[in-house]
């Protein structure tokens, strides 16, 4: 940052999102309620799905690739082959752009735990905002809550509020004795704001109350991420932000691959007219449980393509769906070295519970298997990896 000048230090004003699930479904509800409010924001997410220009979106809107490539460029010839990651890379070109480009916000998603996280370079964020903790990353974080925790609540600064979902209790009394260490006012959720869920919406209550629609994007853990976004830029009060404008933020957010339902597209023709293919991201087990709980609120049967990294664990994953769950179809991810193989998912699937089981050559194949069953629903998942070369494969 010094060597490019700085640009962390010229940014918008700055909302930073970390934890372990929901971070950028949070950042995708908060970009779309300031957007609705007219304001122009900036945002910065990871990973991409299909193309990389999808990491950085300026004033809404996906990034330039010619204007990235010259960014990159640019990185790349200042850095003058010192060491250097992927993600910083990627983030330096980000914070390049954005310093760069006026808007009102800037909202970035920490790419791994938090503390040793390149974007956690900028001093003096608005909030930071912690979705819920749970084990991920436990090779680089650590093996227990508490340390993985302690990972995430290194975003916290002094003054700086931080805005909390629901934790467990292990996570947030670690964020507590951070927050308490650094002088960070705490924002939590069912202590100093609260969210009901109702027949046709949910109920906010923190500095001021609100009645908002589900959110678009469908499962019961999107109305926590919702609220979650709606506290965050209720404790900072930095946005003058309607209910209508609430409303209509929540409505209309664009974010794919989190239970996002394919309606077209040459897997959609692989399977009958009256099943349903759907495709998400999910890939730990607190992904695992949230799926789990879809499916019962959904309570149709439901088949599960699954393709995994060897930095997760599919065993964990997959034992919330068994009681939800027909069969397991496993394939490796397509050009993806760190993928695990089809027959060591498979294997993880059978050790779970699954009776119904086979690895199958691709997507494809998978899909097509799970046809001669006439399933009523196909859920493809267990990667972000995954649901990129899904989205690219299908159109």
């Amino acid at each position: 940052m010094a060597d490019l000048g700085h640009p962390e230090r010229q940014l918008p004003p700055v909302l930073h999102v970390a934890g372990s699930k929901g971070k950028g479904s949070t950042v995708a509800m908060l970009r779309s309620v300031l957007e609705a409010a007219g304001y122009k924001v900036h945002a910065y997410t990871s990973p991409h799905l299909v193309r990389f220009s999808e990491r950085i979106r300026l004033h809404g809107s996906l990034i330039d690739e010619t204007y990235l490539a010259e960014l990159l460029e640019e990185v790349e010839r200042v850095n003058a082959d010192k060491p250097i990651t992927f993600f910083e890379v990627t983030t330096a070109a980000a914070f390049l752009a954005f310093a760069r480009n006026p808007a009102d916000a800037v909202i970035l998603e920490v790419g791994m735990g938090g503390r040793l996280d390149a974007t956690n370079v900028v001093a003096r964020p608005l909030a930071s905002t912690l979705v819920p903790i749970s084990l991920d990353h436990m090779q680089y974080l650590g093996n227990t809550l508490s340390l993985i925790a302690a990972e995430k609540a290194g975003i916290l600064k002094t003054g700086v509020p931080v805005v909390t979902g629901l934790q467990p209790p292990e996570a947030m009394a670690v964020v507590e004795a951070r927050a308490a260490a650094v002088g960070a006012p705490l924002f939590r959720r069912g202590v100093e704001w609260h969210s009901t869920r109702g027949a046709a919406g949910f109920r906010y209550e923190g500095k001021r109350a609100l009645d908002l629609p589900f959110p678009s994007l469908p499962g019961r853990h999107q109305i926590d991420n919702a609220a979650l976004a709606v506290a965050t830029l209720d404790c900072i009060g930095t946005f003058a932000i309607s209910e209508a404008q609430f409303r209509a933020g929540l409505a209309q957010i664009d974010w794919p691959a989190r239970l996002q339902r394919l309606t077209h597209g040459p897997l959609v023709m692989l399977l009958p007219p009256t099943t349903e293919l759907w495709l998400d991201g999910a890939h730990n087990e607190a992904a695992g449980r949230v799926l789990a709980d879809w499916a019962a609120d959904t309570a149709r049967p439901l088949d599960l393509v699954v393709g995994m990294l060897s930095t997760k664990e599919p065993e964990r994953f997959l034992a919330p769906l068994v009681p939800y769950a027909q069969r397991l179809r496993t394939i490796a991810i397509p050009n993806e070295p760190l993928s695990l193989s089809a027959d060591i998912v498979a294997e993880a699937g059978r050790r779970a519970g699954f009776k119904d089981v086979a690895a199958a050559a691709s997507a494809a194949e998978a899909v097509r298997d799970l046809a001669g069953h006439r399933p009523e629903r196909v859920l493809i998942t267990g990667s972000l990896y995954l649901a990129g070369a899904v989205l690219a494969e299908n159109g």
